[in-house]
């Protein structure tokens, strides 16, 4: 079965109220302050999740227990009042509290803007199959990126607020791999996350159909490769319509990282396009996930059909 268009959110407006929630990492508490100021200076109202600031207290890369975070994330999105909800940081940990997320309430209480990157794939991935709401790929709150970049921050504030105004990626640092035109759904994130999430029991079939959306952080060439490796003779990869990369940070020399990514990649005979300024690069531009676009390797743009959010 191909990969569908899923449902939006409504976009926000002034006044509205944002929760802050923490699935995967710790957060730093003066970043996490920082994030917030720019939140309030959009004319947000965030609201942090009780275990935001927490740290679990034996393993020390979670921000608190798994049902703890599980129950933040479920909490806030069936609150009436919360509009959309924000992860803090990645890290690692979703795919320890992902299933403890109270799916049936997630789907009860309808869709939101829900925004987060690197392990926040594996939520992205859930909302997808288990809630069938459309997510968005981009920056989090107590990211450096984030706090950083103004171009980082205007990608997702338009994507909010005037989603619109962003229906066309044309970053120029973009370029084909490999030629073509295609349409499909968005979907994708960290490519190491789509592929611990195979044999899972809720794990997404197939990217048949797809516009596959891929990007990752400190994954050395070869170990790239043996992901990729994995996704090829799994069958995940058959069918799928196009592939957009963003960026391989910390993940080596980039010609041999690109090497491996043409290797892999290039023969699956659809459109490729490299370097469309998402992931962990400097500027993280804000991608909707789960909705038809058009990817043209020639202009190197990616186009959506309709806007991130209603």
């Amino acid at each position: 079965m191909p990969v569908e268009a899923l449902t939006r959110a409504e976009r926000l407006g002034p006044g509205a109220r944002v929760a802050v929630v923490a699935p995967s990492g710790p957060v730093p508490e003066e970043r996490l302050a920082a994030g917030l100021d720019v939140l309030r200076g959009w004319g947000l109202e965030p609201v942090v999740a009780p275990h935001v600031l927490r740290t679990h207290p034996a393993l020390g890369y979670l921000a608190g227990d798994d049902r703890a975070r599980a129950r933040d994330l479920t909490e806030a999105w069936c609150d009436p009042s919360v509009a959309a909800v924000l992860c803090a940081r990645g890290g690692f940990g979703a795919q320890r509290m992902v299933d403890l997320v109270d799916w049936a309430a997630i789907r009860a209480a309808g869709p939101k803007a829900f925004v987060g990157y690197s392990d926040v794939t594996a939520l992205h991935e859930a909302f997808a199959v288990r809630a069938g709401f459309a997510t968005l790929h981009g920056p989090m709150v107590a990211a450096g990126t984030f706090l950083s970049d103004p171009a980082t921050q205007e990608s997702l504030r338009a994507t909010l607020f005037e989603p619109e105004t962003v229906r066309v990626l044309a970053p120029g640092t973009a370029r084909a791999l490999v030629p073509g035109r295609a349409r499909g759904v968005t979907l994708g994130g960290c490519v190491s996350l789509l592929a611990a999430d195979l044999g899972t029991p809720h794990a997404r079939a197939s990217a048949r159909g797809g516009l596959l959306l891929l990007e990752d952080v400190g994954e050395e060439p070869y170990r790239l490769d043996r992901i990729l490796t994995q996704l090829l003779r799994s069958g995940w990869l058959d069918g799928v319509a196009g592939v957009g990369l963003g960026s391989w940070e910390e993940c080596g020399p980039y010609e041999e990282v690109r090497a491996v990514l043409t290797d892999r990649l290039g023969g699956l005979g659809v459109p490729v396009v490299e370097e469309m300024g998402f992931g962990h690069s400097p500027t993280a531009l804000t991608l909707p996930l789960g909705l038809p676009a058009v990817l043209d390797a020639d202009t190197c743009t990616l186009t959506l059909e309709v806007p991130a959010l209603r």
